[in-house]
């Protein structure tokens, strides 16, 4: 769902330390170091937030999905993901768009103009 007409979006983007705008995005969210989660008021960028991502153990997949439910973010963007947390994402309401640019700035930009597609389960990582 990108922002439109008066809504606000809590977006989150794995990134790598210390987080914010110009942080480089993640390729990994599991691993990543931070999430940077920009609300997103009438299509411009009102607020940043960082919130450090937990340890990634064995199964631990499900703890960035659960982290990011109860700081209340409403999408994500990754560049892959896999077939388990994607569905977590899917139950918790978040929706996962897939992402580009090298920053945190840049993957927000392009939500907000509408250009990130959702990922479906087609499109999850087989590993």
């Amino acid at each position: 769902m990108t922002d439109t007409n008066g809504t606000t979006v809590r977006i989150a983007i794995p990134s790598e330390a210390p987080g914010g705008l110009t942080a480089r995005r993640s390729g990994h969210f599991g691993r990543c170091d931070c999430f940077t989660v920009v609300e997103v008021i009438d299509g411009a960028a009102a607020g940043v937030e960082v919130v450090q991502n937990a340890p990634h153990e064995e199964g631990g997949c499900m703890r960035p999905v659960l982290l990011l439910a109860e700081n209340t973010v409403d999408a994500i963007v990754v560049d892959g993901i896999g077939g388990r947390p994607l569905m977590g994402f899917n139950q918790v309401g978040i929706a996962v768009h897939a992402g580009r640019g090298a920053d945190v700035q840049s993957a927000v930009a392009a939500y907000i103009q509408g250009d990130l597609p959702v990922v479906g389960l087609e499109g999850a990582c087989q590993h």
